[in-house]
């Protein structure tokens, strides 16, 4: 896959990202392109959920591993 629709596809999740969950910040939002993990991680911490909630939602608006 080109690499400039790899970032656009990212801009607009990312932009989904912070409409849901707007208590992560811009820095951990970017640190979380290509990292799953850590982004699961960040939205546990700040909003207690479980990780499956969080993948379920994370698919809800999108993200596919």
């Amino acid at each position: 896959m080109n690499e400039e629709i790899v970032k656009d596809d990212w801009k607009q999740l990312a932009g989904r990202i912070k409409a849901k969950w707007g208590r992560l910040t811009d820095d951990e939002i970017q640190e979380a392109q290509g990292n799953t993990e850590y982004l699961i991680g960040k939205l546990q911490e700040r909003y207690g959920l479980a990780k499956e909630q969080v993948e379920q939602n994370l698919r809800d608006i999108g993200y596919d591993r």
